[in-house]
């Protein structure tokens, strides 16, 4: 996927210094070329990656709480949301990690390299194909029943690499036949791991919301109005990184002409959304909060059962449980 890449001509931009000393016109790749620099934009990038993961951990954290303290009624969806938590959060943890780096450089070794580089693809894949299996999951509950009715990865590693005065974090391949072999990784990576889930999840969707224009099912439509709300979230954040970085991979497959300016903003892209990207492990619970009603009340009640609310404001504030408790198809969310 090449999601938190960052590569051997963009490290200069990271800490401003240009390694590259190039007279060449702008936008002519004939030799190398002068990097756009953060400077002092990489505080900016600490202080939203450090807020992001604090909202992200209390969020995530809450909605675990709130589903597994459901003693009944938890349906697929939930499960599924659940775990869709759980990869957020996993996610979140690498946060400052990336933040230090991005202020710095690579100072946590090889083996957190490859761990938390690791970990953070494998719950971003984790959170896409849970977000696909949902849709299935939607269709077949919505749909089915209207009708019935009617890598091997090569991870990273720390080293620093020639000329480039400062340790970094990437995979270490220089030759040609290992760039190839790295860009079909890239490729498999946006096919497999990005387009082929969002495929599902438009045609699933799609079907789904057809099925509910057609009918007057007020319980169903609510059933899809917080799950819509969480893919197009994850769509929001995830789908500009995603596609700039496959530009970058056809760019580096020599199938998008290179110049100098091109590359740069190429590189500016990539940095832009994925803070963009790493903003959505805190946006789920908001979702829920604001959206889903049944995640209200079921998180009144469990703040009741302990103390922290009085059986007055659980009353005040619990709306709707009669009839979100009654529905089969409902979530946690709803």
């Amino acid at each position: 996927m090449g999601s938190f890449e960052l590569r051997l001509e963009d490290f200069s931009s990271i800490d401003g210094y240009d390694y590259n000393n190039s007279s060449e016109e702008p936008g002519e790749l004939v030799g190398p070329c002068t990097h756009w620099t953060l400077g002092s934009s990489s505080v900016v990038l600490v202080i939203i990656y450090s807020t992001v993961f604090v909202f992200s951990i209390l969020g995530n954290s809450l909605v675990v709480y709130v589903v597994h303290s459901m003693k009944s009624g938890r349906t697929s969806t939930d499960v599924y949301l659940l775990n869709l938590a759980l990869a957020d959060l996993l996610f979140s943890l690498t946060l400052p990690f990336w933040a230090v780096y991005t202020h710095d450089q690579w100072v946590f070794g090889t083996v957190m390299c490859k761990l938390l580089s690791g970990l953070q693809e494998a719950t971003f894949y984790s959170g896409i194909l849970m977000l696909a299996c949902i849709s299935v999951d939607r269709y077949l509950a919505i749909v089915k029943a209207t009708q019935a009715i009617s890598k091997k990865r090569h991870l990273r590693e720390a080293f620093r690499a020639e000329n480039v005065p400062r340790a970094v974090c990437h995979e270490n391949m220089t030759a040609d036949s290992m760039e190839r072999w790295r860009l079909g990784v890239r490729v498999l990576h946006h096919t497999v791991g990005f387009f082929v889930p969002l495929s599902v999840m438009l045609v699933c969707y799609g079907l789904t919301v057809a099925t509910l224009l057609r009918t007057r099912s007020g319980q169903k439509h609510k059933a899809m109005r917080v799950i819509l709300s969480v893919v197009l979230a994850f769509l929001a954040c995830w789908l500009p990184h995603n596609l700039t970085v496959l530009v970058d991979t056809l760019m580096r497959g020599e199938l998008l002409e290179e110049t100098c300016r091109f590359r740069n903003q190429v590189d500016l892209a990539l940095q832009v959304t994925q803070v963009l990207a790493f903003l959505h492990c805190a946006v789920n619970p908001v979702l829920y909060a604001f959206i889903g009603q049944r995640f209200r009340n079921q998180l009144l009640t469990s703040l009741f059962k302990h103390g922290l609310i009085s059986q007055r404001n659980l009353f005040a504030y619990r709306t709707g449980s009669v009839q979100s408790q009654s529905s089969r198809h409902t979530s946690v969310t709803l």
